[in-house]
């Protein structure tokens, strides 16, 4: 549930990104003023041009001055209102610039748990959309509220001091707009808070929709997503149709109850004429200032509309900015004078953040000791947590109990940086990015030079048999496209894994990174793995038995616990439970890329 803030309390969070920005915000508040004072002085030139020029006998050549005077203001106007752009767009700019790449750098920072509670379109719609609303708002929203006021309050002086009886009238329609706009303001912040909440979601759902459309297409299934995303976007046209009558209320009261009080006015103002109580010059420009004064009255509701679709933008902005960095690099980090990637597991206990507390760890008591450059898969029941095990290594999550260390020295006591650079995962579900193929596996690369990352990448690319890329319309330069779905499923593993390879890992973690590839192919990337990652130790979740073979030692996954470790042919011959999950192991399955280019000596289908 959002922490619910006042509008004083929103915009003091945002104070010190504006901060720097403040003397030209500043420059700009000043021009508007100077433009709506000018404004407001037009008027009084119209007094004087009546009381004094338009008399009988007056010379013609004053009206041409007072004319002269009125165009010249005008031109003041429009200069100090370009002003007023010049000095406050582009310092607005950069702060929405800052708060973007402050929240991206924050959401790099923040744990794999708070991106598995959170919807990607809506941490999409914090990033975009509602820091473009606070740009907005700085630029222009802020400025013009504040002046606005200024303006009615300067104006609504000068009409009583033109005629305290006529503005009397404009005084007493002013307190239904009050009373209602303090109505106004709280209902229209819950319902915009609504409204960006529902473009968020749906953000998301079309996102899921993009990635997923294989999905949808091979199960036929395109129509039901149709149908859930209508009823999410009529959900949202609602809201704003809501939200558009709510302010259309609100500009109604404040722009009828005004031009009601003009037009008693009028009637009043004519009477007040012909008793001589008020001259006609003061009469004209009085109608002149309130003029004047209308447009800003009228612009109240939406630019209070803006202000408070701009508070809850930031509300929205922080709650992600609030989120707590629940891994972090330690006080005084650690590391082994000479890495070996020796790796054990010390009693580990795991729970999902968000698991209720009556539900038992994942793991529950893991310990399991890897010798420096030695492979081990490890196998178990499907949900055993065999990936969750896994992503402990990195610190993707912290344990909840006991300990994981690389050469001794517990995973919390390396920095982040340094543990990284040390474990390189290749996944299961692999992730690539629009990019080149190059860029994608030199990415957790760091080589001195062009032709040391040359190297890297044949290497890598020809261990993880992944020599198709080069038959690609520009090689390794190739862009492979959004999550790397122009491929296959088998080219886009050995892409990630040559990813991994390219790291140079002294603790290579694969969560069943072949399990797309044929025995044959999977047989070659094992034989070039044990030759040039030769003292890199290697753990791996094994879903097929032709893995499990090839690996030094296996270790048995149940019950949350490591229960038996040894060879396979040893857990085959005397473990029961062993038995039983090879056994239900899946088909090994062909990977047609392999096929293909098998039969046609190196072809590549895409």
């Amino acid at each position: 549930m959002p922490q619910q803030t006042t509008l004083w309390q929103s915009l003091g969070r945002l104070y010190p990104h504006v901060k720097p920005i403040l003397p030209r915000l500043f420059l700009g508040f000043l021009c508007a003023i100077g433009a709506s004072i000018v404004a407001l002085a037009i008027p009084q030139v119209l007094r004087i041009l009546v009381n004094s020029y338009l008399q009988p006998g007056a010379q013609s050549s004053a009206l041409w001055w007072a004319t002269g005077i009125v165009l010249l203001l005008g031109i003041l106007e429009a200069a100090f209102m370009a002003l007023r752009r010049q000095f406050a767009i582009a310092p607005a700019t950069t702060v929405e610039t800052g708060l973007r790449t402050s929240f991206y750098r924050h959401l790099q920072d923040l744990s794999v748990a708070f991106h598995d509670r959170w919807g990607s379109g809506q941490l999409l719609s914090r990033a975009m959309s509602d820091l473009n609303l606070i740009r907005r708002w700085m630029a222009f929203g802020a400025m013009m509220l504040i002046v606005t006021a200024l303006t009615v309050l300067i104006g609504i002086t000068i009409m009583f001091l033109t005629s305290w009886q006529l503005a009397l009238v404009f005084a007493l329609a002013a307190v239904p707009i009050i009373v209602y706009g303090f109505r106004f303001r709280r209902f229209y912040g819950r319902v915009s808070r609504q409204s960006q909440d529902q473009a968020g979601d749906l953000a998301t759902a079309v996102e899921e929709s993009v990635h997923g459309i294989r999905v949808l297409k091979a199960f036929g299934r395109s129509s039901e997503a149709l149908d859930a995303f209508e009823e999410q976007a009529q959900g949202l046209r609602q809201t704003e149709v809501f939200k558009a009558n709510s302010l259309a209320k609100f500009s109604l009261v404040v722009t009828l109850l005004p031009e009601a009080a003009l037009a008693v006015s009028l009637v009043w103002g004519i009477l007040l004429v012909n008793t001589g109580d008020l001259s006609i010059g003061a009469l004209v420009a009085f109608f002149a200032t309130a003029a004047v004064v209308a447009g800003p009255v009228e612009s109240m509701g939406p630019l209070l509309s803006m202000t408070l679709t701009a508070k809850t933008a930031i509300d929205r902005h922080f709650e992600v900015m609030d989120a707590k960095r629940t891994i972090t690099d330690p006080e005084h980090p650690r590391r082994p004078a000479e890495v070996h990637g020796q790796l054990t597991f010390d009693d580990v206990h795991f729970a999902y953040p968000d698991a209720s507390a009556d539900r038992d760890d994942v793991l529950d008591g893991v310990t399991l000791d890897l010798r420096a450059g030695e492979t081990m898969a490890l196998v178990g029941i499907t949900g055993s947590g065999k990936s969750t095990m896994l992503q402990l290594v990195p610190r993707l999550y912290d344990v909840t109990g006991g300990s994981i260390r690389i050469d001794g020295i517990d995973l919390r006591q390396y920095s982040l940086e340094e543990l990284r650079s040390i474990v390189a995962v290749a996944f299961e579900d692999t992730t690539l990015f629009s990019s080149s193929v190059r860029d994608n596996v030199l990415l957790g690369a760091d080589p001195a030079n062009d032709a040391e990352a040359e190297l890297l990448l044949r290497e890598a690319l020809e261990v993880a048999q992944a020599q198709f890329v080069y038959s690609l319309p520009d090689g390794a330069d190739t862009l492979i496209g959004e999550e790397g779905l122009s491929l296959s499923g088998g080219q886009r593993q050995r892409i990630a894994l040559a990813r991994a390879i390219a790291a140079r890992p002294s603790v290579l973690i694969m969560d069943d990174p072949l399990s797309a590839l044929d025995v044959r192919t999977e047989e070659l990337v094992e034989h070039r793995l044990r030759e040039v990652l030769a003292e890199t130790t290697t753990l791996v979740v094994a879903h097929r038995p032709s893995t499990v073979s090839l690996a030094d030692r296996v270790a048995l996954l149940e019950g949350g616990r490591i229960s038996a470790v040894g060879t396979h042919a040893e857990l085959l011959a005397g473990n029961e439970h062993y038995r039983h999950v090879i056994a239900s192991l899946p088909a090994t399955p062909q990977d047609l890329d392999s096929q293909l280019e098998s039969e046609n000596d190196g072809g590549v289908v895409l």
